[in-house]
């Protein structure tokens, strides 16, 4: 499973503030790969290198993860705050 990740945190912490781990639950559950996602959803294999080493990725790639997978933004990413992060 990857790590957790996202964004680098602006604060003292040093933390992410996002994860995608949400991602790869809903990906585990419907069965779907980083292949999936790249032929039915024309995500590129570096976006999906982004997401697998907790990297930002577009808002666009999260609607089209959204669209892919029929599922909600809280499916795809969590928002976790500066205390909580790894």
């Amino acid at each position: 499973m990857p790590p957790l990740g996202g964004e680098p945190s602006s604060g003292t912490g040093g933390g992410f503030l996002i994860s995608y781990e949400p991602l790869w639950q809903t990906m585990a559950r419907l069965g779907a790969t980083t292949y999936t996602l790249q032929v039915k959803g024309q995500i590129s294999s570096s976006t999906i290198r982004r997401l697998k080493t907790g990297q930002s990725v577009s808002t666009n790639t999260i609607d089209a993860l959204c669209k892919l997978l029929e599922c909600s933004l809280t499916d795809v990413l969590a928002f976790l705050p500066d205390d909580e992060s790894p």
